[in-house]
């Protein structure tokens, strides 16, 4: 983070502080709620979290945007405009740590009955896989880190490729600076289970009712990597069921489907147009339970990748990584909580030159923290985090950070 845009996030932190400090008893001088325009035909939203940690040499907490989790400056504005019963217009611009706009979501809502749960939207539309990723804001997350399946960069590339298994298991732990031999050769990140950053591009159906959920996507891009058009004329498949057999439990299941690797390096590494061949596969099962002053919740992905090796030794495929995430909360006083997470990333094992080993360097990653509600959408959270892997530029990194959080 660079000192100009540390010194706006601190001037931001300190006027959240000093507007809300400076409200008079039982009022409150910050939005507390979306603002309607237009007899509520039109609604505005939005989200500002300043979060300020120490640097991160072992790139854990990195993002495909090259920003750290745990020290970002996030502005989200979000808007809703209602085109009678049927159709609504949504979008979403997000700004960090001073960069350029970018459309976050920007999509059609269209709802061809108005008395059934079921809704078509097309555009850029929310995650279809996953639990965490529905998750939209910081505020549903008890934490300051991101469950490790949706942020940790693994030391693979669309856009690139390693030779040979034994080029692969010499990335090993480097997923946020990496160069291959065969495609684009610049210096660039991998890629995570699912993107933590991009939503997707495409067409989604969606429909609930109190019991289940239902959600089915054909987008472009893959679940590691989503963009806005497709360099390799294949879509991605994508969907997820949640159903609620009883009160405060929700129980879901995910699977996704689509290519990989983008032409260019297919064909460079095959000679070829083969590049649907080489695809990210992935399930996800997920679990939650809340009650009374407890929150808990569990979810697992599992990520097949098939890429070409061109030259032996020549890695069994398909390359796996599984990631179990298991989150617990307790509020302990009103407006007071405590929290915890543990997750676990894991990698199959190939046969390089020197024998068996993963094709890349399995994390552990353990945060506690907890959260103190300054007023009802004014979040002050604290967290430490352990993150322990056995490869890459830190094999062991301790972190500690704060995070504000504002919405309406």
């Amino acid at each position: 983070m660079s000192n100009s845009v540390l010194r706006g996030s601190l001037i931001a932190l300190a006027s959240v502080i000093v507007l809300s400090a400076a409200a008079p008893l039982g009022a409150q001088t910050l939005p507390s709620r979306p603002i309607a325009l237009a007899d509520g035909q039109v609604t505005l939203g939005g989200d500002l979290s300043v979060t300020m940690g120490p640097s991160d040499p072992g790139y854990f907490n990195y993002t495909d945007y090259e920003q750290s989790m745990l020290r970002l400056f996030r502005g989200d504005l979000a808007a809703s405009i209602k085109i009678g019963d049927r159709v609504t217009v949504l979008g979403a611009l997000r700004a960090e740590n001073g960069g350029r706009l970018r459309a976050q979501a920007m999509y059609v809502r269209v709802r061809p009955w108005t008395e059934r749960p079921f809704d078509i939207q097309a555009g850029r539309i929310p995650p279809t896989f996953g639990a965490f990723s529905r998750r939209a804001y910081a505020a549903d997350n008890p934490l300051i880190g991101v469950p490790i399946a949706y942020q940790y960069l693994t030391s693979l590339r669309r856009d690139s490729l390693p030779a040979d298994a034994d080029e692969l298991l010499r990335k090993r732990g480097q997923g946020s600076h990496l160069r291959f031999s065969v495609g684009n050769d610049d210096i660039e990140h991998g890629v995570a289970i699912a993107s933590p950053s991009s939503w997707d591009t495409g067409v989604q159906l969606h429909s609930e009712t109190t019991a289940v959920e239902a959600t089915l996507s054909v987008t472009a891009g893959a679940l590691s990597y989503p963009i806005w058009r497709d360099d390799n004329d294949r879509k991605r498949v994508a969907g997820r069921v949640a159903a609620r057999p009883v009160i405060g439990l929700v129980i879901g299941a995910s699977g996704s489907r689509g290519p990989f690797l983008s032409r260019s390096v297919a064909r460079g590494a095959l000679g070829e147009d083969r590049e649907g061949e080489f695809t990210q596969t992935a399930w996800g099962a997920d679990i939650e339970y809340s009650r009374d002053h407890y929150l808990l919740r569990a979810e697992t992905l599992v990520s097949d990748w098939t890429i070409p090796l061109a030259s032996a030794p020549a890695a069994r495929m398909p390359l796996r990584a599984t990631a179990t995430s298991v989150e617990a909360k307790y509020k302990i006083a009103p407006g007071f909580y405590a929290a915890a997470r543990f997750d676990r990333l894991g990698f199959s094992e190939i046969a390089g030159s020197q024998g068996l080993e993963t094709w890349d360097a399995p994390v552990t990653r353990t945060e506690i923290g907890g959260g103190y509600s300054l007023q009802r959408n004014l979040l002050l959270k604290l967290a430490y985090q352990y993150n322990v892997r056995d490869a890459g530029p830190v094999d062991r990194l301790n972190l500690v950070a704060a995070q504000l959080h504002f919405w309406f």
